[in-house]
């Protein structure tokens, strides 16, 4: 597991990106934390950087919409999804367990 953050220091509806291979996008979805990865399936852009609705992440480039339930695209122009990854909170700490990919097709 990775850490990504104190709660504290994400407050919601907004997100942060955690710069690895791949870097990952973590959001505060109404107190809920949610975990995929940063870049969009359509093109190269940081989905944490996006537009934050609900469980709902639009893409800053082209507006394709990403599910951070499932990772699945809910428009156009993206069709592929995007990993998501476990959330664990501990002591006041968001952690990403980055071990466990939940491959969506």
């Amino acid at each position: 597991m990775i850490t990504a953050c104190a709660v504290a220091d994400l407050p919601v509806g907004e997100s942060v990106r955690i710069d690895g291979d791949p870097a990952i996008a973590v959001f505060n979805a109404d107190g809920e934390f949610y975990a995929i990865d940063d870049t969009c399936s359509h093109q190269d852009a940081s989905l944490s950087e996006g537009w934050l609705e609900g469980c709902f992440v639009e893409c800053p480039l082209h507006a394709a919409s990403f599910d951070l339930r499932t990772g699945v695209p809910t428009c156009l122009p993206a069709k592929k999804a995007v990993r998501t990854y476990p959330v664990v909170v501990q002591d006041g700490v968001i952690y990403v367990d980055t071990g466990s990919r939940e491959a969506v097709a």
